[in-house]
């Protein structure tokens, strides 16, 4: 994956990152009976190309899966609102609230997905379906490094001293740990010169920071890190290509996000957008994304957790998660980015 600069990340550039939106294949659109779906790079990618296209095909539709992060999603579409990029959006909560506010994404009908009633009503959002819920926490190496308890320890264990990688504030990953790490050195959630403070006190830390996890999964591969912060999903793809990789849900809680799918504003494939969304939550796609080398929570209540995700988090763990506050996130993150950018930059 392409690593950009972290100050194309922030929310309030939106336009600039629109403004070099690549060109989309809407000649997929002519023949009708497609749907470009938006989704995450890397494992989500592959995922979704291997397991929904054929159950879309299935539905008597064509799916076209269109790898970008979700900053660039938002980007593209606003790039050009009356003939969006995408039919649908794949976001966790803090996009969706930008997606919302600039009237990016629509209300869906229920009644069109076949396996509505099959989602736990906390999974059914009127703004489209939650696939799955990702657990954030710390991915270590234990060959080279103890088991953290938490992102205290990261600090102040010299154990884990230029051991651990960062991301800016334009990640959701980055910017959930950062609340955490807020709460424990500073007042709350959203004391961020507190944690800028702790970077300041602690150079070396700085020297971690890179654009994005994708970039922190190869420099954890190629073992020139040992710590960096994740979701469940990034240590299950580790762990398939048979790296040394644990899990660790620090001991101040876990941030977690739920991800969902949403229907563009002025999507031409309305019809095919609901069957990608109701491949995306049905038994048979999520009993097969629940395998490695994704390992996706899933939605769909009649399916079943397999030990390997149970042993990161268990259905009953999930109301006991963190969930941010992405309204105060979204209202400070621009000014965060800027603060941490220029911090980094020294």
């Amino acid at each position: 994956m392409t690593t950009f600069n972290m100050t194309r990340r922030n929310f309030g550039l939106l336009a600039a990152g629109a403004a070099a939106a690549a060109i989309m294949p809407f000649s997929a659109r002519a023949a009708g009976g497609s749907v470009i779906a938006a989704t995450f790079p890397g494992n989500w990618e592959d995922g979704y190309r291997t397991v929904l296209t054929p159950l879309v095909k299935e539905a008597g539709f064509d799916l076209t899966i269109a790898p970008a992060l979700a900053q660039d999603q938002l980007a593209k579409v606003m790039a050009s609102k009356d003939n969006p990029a995408y039919d649908t959006l794949l976001m966790s909560p803090g996009q969706m609230a930008v997606a919302i506010e600039n009237d990016l994404i629509q209300k869906i009908d229920p009644s069109k997905l076949t396996n509505w009633s099959m989602l736990d009503p906390a999974f059914r959002g009127e703004y489209g379906p939650t696939v799955t819920i990702e657990v954030n926490g710390i991915a270590y190496n234990p060959d080279l490094v103890p088991r953290p308890k938490g992102y205290r320890d990261l600090f102040e264990n010299p154990a884990y001293k230029g051991k651990v990688s960062w991301t800016g504030f334009g990640s959701n990953t980055g910017v959930m740990a950062y609340g955490q790490i807020a709460k424990i050195f500073g007042s709350g959630p959203t004391d961020m010169d507190a944690v800028f403070k702790l970077f300041k006190d602690n150079p070396e830390q700085i020297k971690g920071v890179v654009a994005s996890t994708n970039h922190q999964m190869t420099l954890f591969q190629q073992g020139e890190i040992a710590v960096f912060m994740c979701s469940t999903g990034n240590v299950a793809r580790l762990k398939s290509l048979g790296l040394k990789a644990e899990f660790v849900q620090p001991e101040t809680g876990s941030p977690a996000a739920p991800v969902n799918i949403h229907l563009s504003k002025g999507s031409r494939n309305v019809e095919a957008a609901y069957a990608y969304m109701d491949a995306a939550i049905s038994k048979a796609a999520q009993d097969k994304l629940k395998m490695p080398p994704q390992e996706m929570f899933p939605t769909n209540k009649d399916v079943s957790l397999t030990p390997s995700i149970e042993a990161f988090v268990k259905r009953d763990q999930l109301a006991n998660m963190v969930y941010p506050d992405w309204a105060a996130i979204n209202k400070n993150r621009a000014e965060w980015i800027r603060k941490f950018d220029a911090l980094v930059a020294g």
